[in-house]
């Protein structure tokens, strides 16, 4: 179904009535997220009989939200169906959080994937040096997130209560999504909850990657010529790569579309390093928009806990620019040379978050 879906919406990117599919897309995001939110609902207590057996703490939900993003290479979606699961009462705030600190974790495997997919393209290029500025992107996000997600679950209890009462009012609204409800309680009612809550992911899904593929008609060389040029300057830099994500929704096109220009050598590791800083913070507007649209004020105050100490934490590592390149930098030349230590790193990559959702599971 998902595989029809994505080339149904190929299709459709490459016509000439782009407006129309992009107004069209964004409709069906918002139906998506309803449907997302009816669905879940309706399938609660089936979904909190697997996940009590399946996320037996907290930390079993970071490595769902961390394995969930590999498998999809989307993060965003992981961490939009973790709020939809907050707002039915089946996960809890803490769970919240770890599964969509979860999903950040493991985001830079789709830039890993585009970096396979210029390799296969471009067979001048070693495989290790295509999948470079995933080990990069990796890098980065788990020096900024990891100490976030430790920061943040620990403060979490003393700081939901002040981001509750500041996000307070947050709506867009939801009135007009309400017109949505005939036809997604009918679709609930029709297929069943967990079929429905599937159809959601796969939708979600689908306009994502439609919103990618619409964002491939951008004239990239243009865009690069003019936008990326200014890597050099570090705050620039970084604020472009928080905006051409934040607008987006997209990290695999804000990422993405680097990728070929790094593997090429006309964007610098050192220039790159603030870019990827934005990027990883912009990818979290869309999720605090998810939690606004399911107007899940708790939903909203933790995702919003997440954003700031993500953006204190990226902040810091910005001061100290200079301190901060130079270690990420070493770790990965390391890593790139050395055979033993790169397959070590990989490994860790997988291991880690498969020992954070099985060793709770299997010691209980």
């Amino acid at each position: 179904m998902l595989t029809r879906l994505t080339h149904a919406l190929d299709r459709l990117a490459s016509s000439r009535f782009l407006p129309v599919v992009a107004a069209g897309g964004i409709l069906l995001f918002l139906f998506a997220v309803r449907l997302l939110g009816t669905a879940t609902d309706a399938a609660a207590p089936l979904l909190e009989r697997v996940l009590v057996r399946v996320v037996v703490d907290d930390l079993s939900a970071l490595g769902l939200g961390w394995l969930g993003a590999y498998a999809l290479g989307n993060g965003s979606v992981i961490a939009a169906v973790a709020v939809s699961l907050f707002t039915a009462d089946v996960v809890s705030p803490s769970q919240l959080f770890l599964l969509v600190a979860g999903s950040r974790l493991g985001a830079a495997a789709i830039v890993v994937f585009i970096g396979a997919l210029d390799y296969v393209q471009k067979s001048a290029y070693s495989l290790r040096k295509s999948v470079s500025m995933g080990l990069l992107t990796f890098l980065l996000t788990l020096s900024i997130y990891l100490p976030v997600t430790v920061i943040g679950y620990l403060a979490l209890p003393f700081l939901r209560g002040p981001f509750r009462a500041v996000s307070r009012g947050w709506s867009v609204g939801l009135t007009p999504l309400s017109v949505f409800d005939p036809l997604t309680v009918a679709i609930t009612t029709r297929i069943g909850p967990l079929p429905s809550l599937l159809l959601a992911v796969a939708v979600l899904f689908g306009c994502l990657h439609l919103f990618d593929r619409l964002l491939g008609t951008v004239d990239t060389t243009t865009l690069r010529q003019r936008v990326f040029s200014h890597f050099q300057h570090t705050s620039v830099s970084f604020v472009i790569g928080l905006v051409v994500t934040g607008v987006t929704t997209s990290v695999a096109f804000s990422l993405g579309v680097i990728v070929p220009l790094y593997n090429r050598g006309y964007v610098e590791r050192d220039e790159l390093i603030p870019y990827v800083l934005g990027a990883n913070l912009g990818t979290l507007l869309d999720t605090l928009f998810v939690a606004v649209v399911l107007d899940s004020p708790v939903g909203v105050a933790v995702v919003l806990e997440l954003q700031v100490i993500a953006t204190l934490v990226t902040l810091g590592a910005l001061v100290a620019h200079e301190r901060y390149s130079r270690v990420v930098v070493a770790v990965d030349e390391r890593l790139l040379t050395d055979r033993w230590a790169f397959a070590a790193f990989v490994v860790l990559l997988v291991l880690a978050p498969l020992a954070l959702l099985l060793v709770p599971f299997l010691l209980r």
